[in-house]
């Protein structure tokens, strides 16, 4: 069985075919960070989280926040839910920790603008 995707890591958008009977061989990759992205997307896909979050004190009513690494896709809910319960009091500064080792995953949740 062979699976069609379009690698999202970089500008180019390589047609990828991933054959899944044969040990996922990723074809149609113009680097080597397409095949990684077409074995993991198969494998055990993850995402990066992008979102932001209420702030009191801040020039804005909301402040950008990001995981500083990918989750697995199946914590996206999760982390959504997480995200929508937080809120910071101002002033915070872009790379600052608003939540650490989200659900054991090793990654943070961090503000992505000074406010």
């Amino acid at each position: 069985m062979k699976k069609e995707l379009i690698c999202i890591v970089c500008p180019m958008g390589c047609h990828l075919e991933v054959d899944v009977a044969n040990d996922y061989k990723v074809t149609g990759n113009l680097c080597p960070r397409g095949e990684k992205y077409g074995f993991v997307e198969l494998t055990a896909p993850t995402r990066v989280i992008t979102s932001t979050i209420k702030i009191a004190d801040g020039l804005h009513n909301r402040v950008p926040v990001k995981t500083d690494g990918a989750i697995p896709k199946e914590l996206n809910i999760k982390c959504m839910e997480l995200i929508n319960s937080i809120s910071a009091k101002g002033p915070v500064k872009m790379g600052d920790v608003i939540a650490e080792d989200i659900f054991g995953t090793g990654v943070n949740l961090v503000i992505t603008r000074d406010m």
